[in-house]
């Protein structure tokens, strides 16, 4: 278990959505002060419901990290800031690439400007994507492969990355990026198909439905559990005279994205998947098999993901099948409905 949180306090960007959750959750656990941010952007995946479990231990400010002099006097305080805001969808940001550069790469910079004038030299751990490295040219994909990205949604997370690294190398900031690939677990958006194809294979499963594959699934992917992922982020928050600033995060196991639906349905008892064609809006950016070399992190900060996917689909399923209307059924949530949460200091949590 990673320490040196207790007492802390920490802010965390995106604290609603699925990843960002799980890692206040977390550093609640270990005894952290815990505020979270999130402006609950439509489609982004923002639900109040994630931190029900620890309400009353974690501050959550309803606003846009863009307005971050809005929370300045949270920067201000915090030892270290885990920055997970920002949308995922490849195909809204080719829809909408104004919208994805806003959210991506104009908050960001906006938030990271905040940061260093509040909290100079503050250790800043940003959550960014494997899809900035676009269709790979070789596998596994390590912290060297050029940077192409196929889609918008990739341009503005490098955008974001560079920034985080300029403001590091400029000494305003002590940031640390991570390269994520197909996160999946409790707390993810199942009413937004945009969020990844394993959210929704996981909805389709529950649903007692067959999962769509489009092509013939042969793609390669390394998912990681949610839970593997935090540690990552607390280990990237917490160690200090670093090598690297920044490491790719992927799981322990290849799989085809065929392998990948049969699991889920087979541990959901649900019917077997459906192969379609790919639909051109995806095919355009679909970056073909995909999966991570994690050494670098291995060997500097001493990560390893400990979760199979086998055991992470039957944690996912039991997950929802307890909380399952509260991810189902596609509600948006607006900054208004934290009200009650926002006007009360968090209690502290017994650890």
């Amino acid at each position: 278990m990673v320490s040196g949180y207790r007492n802390s306090k920490v802010l965390v960007t995106g604290g609603l959505g699925f990843i960002g959750s799980n890692l206040a959750l977390r550093l609640a656990s270990l005894g952290a002060d815990v505020t979270v941010v999130d402006s609950c952007v439509t489609g982004c995946g923002a639900n109040p419901w994630n931190l029900r479990s620890a309400a009353a231990h974690i501050g959550v400010i309803g606003a846009d990290i863009a307005d971050a002099a809005m929370f300045a006097s949270e920067i201000r305080s915090s030892h270290v800031v885990f920055n997970v805001a920002g949308e995922i969808s490849h195909v809204e940001s080719m829809r909408q690439p104004s919208r994805d550069q806003d959210l991506n790469a104009t908050a960001q910079l906006r938030f990271l400007e905040e940061c260093a004038r509040h909290n100079p030299g503050c250790r800043v751990v940003y959550a960014s994507t494997r899809q900035i490295y676009g269709a790979p040219r070789y596998l596994p994909v390590d912290e060297n492969h050029p940077i192409q990205p196929l889609d918008f949604n990739g341009i503005h997370k490098y955008a974001a990355t560079a920034y985080h690294q300029v403001f590091t190398s400029s000494g305003a900031l002590d940031a640390v990026v991570l390269c994520l690939t197909n996160v999946y677990g409790p707390r993810m958006a199942l009413n937004l198909p945009s969020q990844g194809f394993l959210g929704w294979f996981l909805r389709k499963a529950l649903l007692g439905e067959a999962i769509q594959v489009f092509g013939d699934g042969c793609q390669l992917r390394d998912p990681v559990y949610v839970d593997d992922v935090v540690d990552a982020l607390l280990l990237a928050g917490a160690v200090r005279n670093l090598r690297s600033r920044l490491w790719n995060v992927g799981g322990s196991e290849t799989l085809a994205i065929s392998a990948v639906a049969r699991m889920i349905s087979s541990a959901a008892g649900a019917p077997p998947p459906v192969f379609t064609p790919f639909p051109k809006e995806l095919k355009n950016i679909d970056i073909g098999s995909y999966y991570s070399d994690s050494s670098r992190i291995r060997a500097e900060l001493g990560w390893l993901p400990r979760i199979s996917f086998k055991r992470g689909v039957r944690l996912s399923l039991d997950f929802y099948r307890r909380e399952l209307p509260h991810y189902l059924n596609g509600a948006d949530y607006e900054p208004a409905a934290l009200d009650d949460w926002s006007a009360a200091r968090p209690q502290p949590l017994a650890v």
